[in-house]
Parts: structure tokens; C-alpha cells; sequence
């Protein structure tokens, strides 16, 4: 890292960040995980293509205006931003960053895409590699109907260009750290890098352990296609005297509908106090689709709350599965099932209720506190360190110290 200097003399100034996020549009799981990260670094500038959140979800911007790309003023960007990613490369190049000495993106796009130079450091969170560009290619043109026609081949080749893009932009970036073993596992197969991984923050100390459970299960999320909650639906409609609740809503509600019984309660969009409320008091939340991490089950852990999970993907990381030894060592905080269908998650229910009472609520509980905020933040930072530390070991010689770095309010650098 380059210090301003007069000869060789060390000089202290602080360092200059920038925070890069692919679209704000509303608070999600990657905006939380953003949310930190400006907690940890309050002098940094804010960086995205578009920033459409509304004034009521604001808070996590921590006051930053975002500086946006030209995509923010295209006809149309609010609504269908989505339909602008053949422009997203070219638009997150063009955001300046010349004036910042550290660059950290928030990626599941293009963030990772920005310029940099030589003595700038950039450090990338990814939440994922662009899923629709490589492993969920098939499944992206099933669900835009975009296997057939003119329209679908001019996808597939606005998507070749894309990947080419994505892997070659993954050069520039001096450290990648990966939001779990299973994002680790897809960075090293499409960009050929090893990675750091810490999981993202979650906040534990907003739950509170309720060892006593009502006779309902619940599944929270947006009714999207990848979410799968219409098989959940579809399950618990083959189990009419059990009790399901229904969180969220989205473009696939009708379809839920549909597939749902009547033992299924419809909750529609809920503000977070709400949601705590039935994850805390639930028998169990059905998690159903293949996530990169997937925060809410933790969430409901740090309830006490046990999970049923698709066994793919991040739940795999934060869901203890249990086993005839764990279960009566009481260390288990839920159970798996193995196919994305209706008939093996009923296979699931009926085996968690068989063990349930071998899982224990306060272990449950306990297990959560491994993914708390101090924890990510702790990690985040130290791995901040090393790639500065690395980086100023390659620069000017004058540099005395380059492990000796002030990551406390705002870094600094001698």
C-alpha cells in the first residue's frame, strides 16, 4: 500500500475505501453482509449500479448516498434491471475508483468487475459466483422460457460472453473470501482461485431460546422458482393434520396457493419482529431450496428452533444433521432430506418427529452463536489485514512495517 510520502519518511494518513455492491434494491441477505462491512469501515464511499431501496429500508446504507452507474438513469432500470445484465459489465467498469487505496465488493454479479490499478488493493466478499451464467445456466433459461427461438439463442450468447467476462475479471481481484465451503468449491471451479471462508453475520443476540414449541412447522422466503417453496405446499398437503405457515410473497404465490391444503396459512409479507415470532415458536422451519449459505435457518436455531433441510449446498455448513450418536449426545440441530421433491421432504418430517425428542433447543441455540456478527467481523477484518500486509510487503522499500496496520474506526496505515 502506498503511503504519501516526503523521501522515505513514514507517513500516517487514512486509508481510502471503497465499498462495491451489484444493485440496491432491497434489504436482503446480501445487504446485511453489506450492512457490516460499512460498519467496519465508516469512511468508505458507496459504490452500485442502481440504487432503488426504498426510504423505509434505507437504514442499512448507514446514511451513504450510493454512487450509481449509467444503468440508474435507463428508462425502465427500477422495474427491469434484471433484463439490463448484458450492460452490467460494461457499466461496473466504468464506476471510478482511481482515488481508493482499498476496494471491497459485495458480489453475486459483477461487483468483482470494477477497475483497479497496481497499488490498490481489492478484496472480494462473494456470495456467489453470477449463478445464471454457470451452474444454474439450464435452470435460468427453463425458467425465463428461453430454451427455444431467436430470443433464446441470443441469451445463450449474451451468457458465453458474460462467462468469459466474469472469469477473466476474477484476475484483478487479490483476495476472494467465500461466504461458505460451498461458494469456496464453485470459485476454485470457475476462477481457478482459492479462497478464505467466513460466513456471514448473523444476528444472534436478536433471538431468544423458546424451549417450548407450537404444533406448527413454517418455511419463510420470497416465492420465487429457486426457492422451492411450492413443494413445501405441496408436501404438507399430503399431511393434512399437520400445521404449516407459509412467510413471504412474490410471482410464485398463485402457484403455492394452488399446491397448498387448507392446514397451510398464507401469512403474506411480514416484518422482521413477526417472522422472529413464528421462527422462535415453530416446531420446525422447512428450508427446501439449495442455497449458497442461507441465513434464515440460522436465525431459527438461535431460537432453539430446529431445521429440515434440502442436504445441498450452504445448509449443509449451519445444520447439524442428526445421527444415532449425535442425536444421544444431544449435539444434532435438525435433519436433512435428500431429493428436491414433496415425497422426500415427507420422508424427512416423519423422521424428525421420530428423533425429536432427542434434539435439544438450548444446544440448538448454542450452536447458532457460532455465525454471530463479532465473529464475521472479527474474521472479515484479520483477512482485510493479511491482503493489505501481503500488498505493502510489495511496494517501496521505505515501507518499514508492512504488517503494521490500525483496523479499529476507520484503518490507517504507516
Amino acid at each position: 500500500m502506498r503511503a504519501e510520502q516526503s523521501g522515505c519518511a513514514n507517513v500516517r494518513r487514512p486509508l481510502r475505501v471503497a465499498v462495491v455492491h451489484d444493485w440496491l434494491v432491497v434489504y436482503g441477505g446480501a445487504e446485511r453482509v453489506l450492512e457490516h462491512i460499512l460498519d467496519m469501515y465508516p469512511q468508505a464511499d458507496l459504490f452500485s449500479l442502481i440504487d432503488f431501496v426504498p426510504p423505509e429500508q434505507r437504514h442499512f446504507l448507514r446514511g451513504k448516498t450510493p454512487n450509481t452507474s449509467f444503468l440508474q438513469r435507463l428508462p425502465g432500470a427500477r422495474s427491469h434491471y434484471r433484463k439490463m445484465l448484458p450492460l452490467m459489465p460494461l457499466a461496473i467498469e466504468q464506476l471510478d475508483l482511481t482515488g481508493y487505496d482499498l476496494i471491497i465488493s459485495s458480489h453475486y454479479s459483477v461487483a468483482k468487475g470494477v477497475l483497479s490499478g497496481p497499488n490498490q488493493v481489492h478484496v472480494c466478499y462473494c456470495h456467489s459466483p453470477m449463478r445464471y451464467a454457470w451452474d444454474h445456466y439450464q435452470s435460468y433459461l427453463r425458467e425465463m422460457n428461453l430454451r427455444r427461438g431467436p430470443a433464446s439463442w441470443f441469451a445463450r450468447w449474451q451468457l458465453h460472453r458474460i462467462r468469459g467476462w466474469d472469469q477473466r475479471s476474477s484476475v484483478a481481484v487479490d483476495q476472494f473470501i467465500a461466504n461458505s465451503q460451498f461458494v469456496a468449491r464453485r470459485i476454485a471451479k470457475f476462477y481457478g482461485r482459492d479462497c478464505a471462508v467466513i460466513a456471514p453475520p448473523v444476528d444472534t443476540q436478536l433471538f431468544s431460546l423458546v424451549p417450548e414449541k407450537e404444533d406448527f412447522y413454517v418455511c419463510a422466503g420470497r416465492f420465487v422458482p429457486f426457492k422451492r417453496i411450492d413443494l413445501v405446499a405441496e408436501a404438507f398437503a399430503a399431511m393434512p393434520s399437520k400445521k404449516l405457515v407459509l412467510i413471504g410473497d412474490g410471482p410464485e404465490m398463485e402457484k403455492i396457493k394452488s399446491k397448498a391444503g387448507p392446514n397451510c396459512v398464507f401469512t403474506g409479507f411480514l416484518p422482521p419482529d413477526q417472522v422472529y415470532g413464528y421462527l422462535s415458536r415453530a416446531r420446525a422451519f422447512i428450508f427446501p431450496s439449495e442455497e449458497d449459505f442461507g441465513i434464515v435457518p440460522v436465525e431459527a436455531q438461535a431460537c432453539g428452533t430446529p431445521v429440515i433441510a434440502l442436504g445441498r449446498g450452504g445448509a449443509l455448513e449451519t445444520v447439524v444433521a442428526w445421527t444415532r450418536s449425535l442425536g444421544e449426545n444431544k449435539m444434532a440441530t435438525g435433519t436433512f432430506f435428500e431429493e428436491q421433491t414433496a415425497q422426500s421432504l415427507i420422508q424427512a418430517v416423519e423422521k424428525f418427529e421420530a428423533i425429536e425428542a432427542d434434539l435439544s433447543a438450548a444446544n440448538i441455540s448454542h450452536h447458532a452463536q457460532s455465525f454471530s456478527i463479532d465473529s464475521f467481523k472479527r474474521k472479515f477484518q484479520c483477512a482485510v489485514s493479511e491482503a493489505l500486509a501481503r500488498h505493502a510487503a510489495w511496494q517501496a522499500p521505505c515501507v518499514k512495517d508492512p504488517a503494521k496496520f490500525d483496523l479499529s474506526g476507520g484503518p490507517n496505515f504507516e
